[in-house]
């Protein structure tokens, strides 16, 4: 899978309908056919769009969890509460369940984002906060996460 990139804001119908941007759509084709994997974000009030291939994988790493240990059995069961198998119609269109709605707070207008090698889907309202940088600072975060990785003999990051 190639990785996802962009922002976009949509809007959903009453029947939980949202009408993909053309340019995720079209990021996303090799999919089409494979279909997607509709999940509640573990960290946000949003919801996760793994494209089928991308969902085997991250199912290949959990597959290798202890059921016998509680807390991975208690994990597995958190993350995968909740999950759809969904498809993008002839249209573009993605149904979002009525359950899925209420967990992340969709009203009207969304934000699809992409988080590498899958796409958020954010109400607006709480994406636009979170984002904001008022709980974080970003600067810090980032030398935090990436400021001792090198990959790369040119010095560049």
């Amino acid at each position: 899978m190639n990785t996802i990139v962009g922002t976009y804001e949509c809007k959903v119908d009453a029947k939980g309908r949202l009408l993909l941007p053309a340019p995720l759509k079209k990021q996303l084709t090799a999919s089409l056919q494979d279909g997607f994997v509709l999940k509640r974000s573990v960290f946000q009030p949003c919801l996760e769009l793994y494209p089928m291939a991308e969902w085997n994988l991250m199912m290949e790493k959990i597959n290798k969890l202890n059921r016998f240990s509680k807390k991975n059995n208690d994990f597995i069961r958190r993350f995968t509460a909740g999950v759809k198998v969904v498809e993008i119609d002839n249209l573009g269109r993605l149904l979002v369940p009525k359950d899925l709605v209420g967990f992340a707070s969709i009203s009207k207008d969304l934000v699809l984002s992409s988080a590498v090698n899958i796409v958020e889907i954010w109400d607006k309202d709480l994406y636009e906060k979170s984002i904001s940088g008022e709980d974080v600072d970003f600067a810090d975060l980032a030398e935090e996460v990436m400021g001792n990785i090198n990959d790369n003999d040119n010095g560049i990051s």
